[in-house]
């Protein structure tokens, strides 16, 4: 496939690295020469310096015969305008935009009437938004992942010393809770996977992602971790576009919630638009401020500003003064390893939205794509078609499937019905098919494996 990226930033390097490795033909363009160079050397690309948004530019980096057009650049006009340019002149297949801006974001009618040609819409913040209040609503996760419109659900969640289930085997979980609809997805032990069997013994420190009905989450996250009460108390550091969406879906629901911003007038704009929240102007990194607004007694203190040394800190300090649980959004991929064993849970930007990305660029019927562990591992939701004939997968049981190294199907959604995978399962046309990748080398192949044949047609 051939692949224009605007922007050569982190999320168009990140999404470029992913796409480099995947025998695709990825073309860059982007304003700073300095960076493109440095991708250049880096990975198997080609490279265009100019205006995204410009015709010529955009000729240039072979817009003509491109499969599919990326535009994520930090201006949201020079995304719509790149778009715009790419369907008028050179009528590109695909083209995915990332936009910011509530101001645009909030008049969908811009997009769903075609008025601005974009055939997919990506929106960090309000991805990063969901993902944070998905982990608020289930305490003690890493995170949470909804496949089948919300009917099945993955959980990564971090093994405990004080969990029921550490030191004993996996099949235990089933003695503990009858009638449990779950399955292990994967297990990491020192950030390596491990190949799960009857006999598996869950230790402390382990990783562990399961498949299950959303009913059934906590108690497992029980089995695993002492059991963290709902959360109630909120603060936030940071009111920019996350800042003030995440406190709007907080304040709306159960929280008690205070945001802390630095700028006087961001502040200002704050507490006129959130009607329940605690705005306090104010350094997040300030102890004594933290101490006066009773960080001891805070459930959750979530790091969010543009900043990742201002979030790092912050996030420390909070947890140091007694914070129970804390979040950080880190921007930098090489920070996360420093700061791992002094923050709860490292937030990336990126890898929430390279999954949205790689849901559209991934090859057959595929509705969801999660990047996981810093995009290494990958959680797919795949539609089985064909049959017996035209397919490798459609009217065979699972143990007949010959699944890439590290590939699991952990769930098959059958219209209504949810079904935890075993060797029996027979896969028919039309099924949800969930699957972990622990090795994103072979998304490939797992692609080709659903691929149908040519008398399908």
């Amino acid at each position: 496939m051939k692949i224009l990226i605007l922007g050569a930033g982190q999320v168009g390097h990140s999404v470029a690295a992913s796409l480099a490795h995947e025998d695709n033909d990825v073309t860059i363009v982007d304003t700073n020469a300095a960076a493109l160079r440095d991708l250049r050397e880096k990975l198997d690309v080609r490279v265009e310096v100019g205006q995204a948004s410009y015709p010529r530019v955009l000729e240039r980096a072979g817009i003509e015969d491109a499969d599919m057009l990326i535009a994520v650049t930090n201006s949201d006009e020079i995304n719509m305008m790149a778009c715009q340019v790419a369907h008028t002149l050179y009528h590109t297949p695909t083209k995915i935009a990332r936009i910011r801006s509530s101001h645009y974001l909030d008049r969908k009618e811009l997009f769903i009437s075609g008025a601005i040609p974009i055939d997919v819409l990506i929106s960090p913040e309000q991805l990063v938004t969901e993902h944070i209040f998905q982990l608020l609503t289930h305490p003690g996760s890493l995170q949470v992942l909804d496949f089948a419109n919300g009917k099945v659900q993955m959980v990564g969640v971090k093994a405990l010393h004080d969990g029921p289930l550490v030191g004993h085997q996996l099949t235990e979980m089933r003695e503990h809770m009858p009638g449990l609809k779950a399955r292990v997805a994967a297990l990491f032990r020192k950030g390596k996977p491990i190949t799960l069997n009857e006999s598996t013994i869950v230790e402390a420190g382990d990783e562990l992602f399961f498949i299950a009905s959303p009913k059934h989450i906590r108690a497992i996250i029980s089995e695993l971790r002492k059991l963290d009460k709902p959360y109630k108390r909120i603060m936030l550091a940071g009111g920019g576009n996350i800042g003030n969406r995440l406190a709007r879906l907080l304040e709306d629901s159960r929280y008690q919630v205070k945001i802390i911003e630095k700028d006087n007038a961001r502040a200002s704009k704050l507490a006129e638009r959130l009607d329940k929240t605690i705005v306090l102007e104010g350094d997040a990194a300030d102890e004594s401020l933290l101490a006066e607004e009773n960080i001891e007694n805070t459930d959750v203190f979530i790091a969010i500003t543009n900043d990742d040394e201002a979030n790092i800190l912050s996030s420390m300090l909070a947890k140091r003064l007694g914070a129970k649980r804390v979040m950080c959004l880190i921007n930098r991929l090489s920070y996360i390893d420093l700061v791992e064993s002094n923050i709860d849970i490292a937030i990336s930007p990126q890898q929430i939205t390279i999954g949205a990305l790689l849901t559209h660029i991934r090859r057959g019927d595929i509705v969801a794509v999660h990047s996981l562990r810093r995009g290494a591992a990958e959680a797919l939701e795949i539609i089985a078609h064909g049959d017996r004939k035209t397919s490798r997968v459609v009217g065979r049981r699972l143990d007949e499937i010959k699944l890439p190294p590290g590939t699991t199907i952990c769930a098959v959604v059958r219209k209504e019905d949810v079904m935890m995978a075993n060797t029996d399962t027979i896969i028919l046309a039309d099924d949800h098919i969930i699957m972990f990748v622990t090795d994103k080398r072979y998304v490939p192949a797992v692609e080709k494996l659903f691929q149908v044949g040519i008398h399908y047609f």
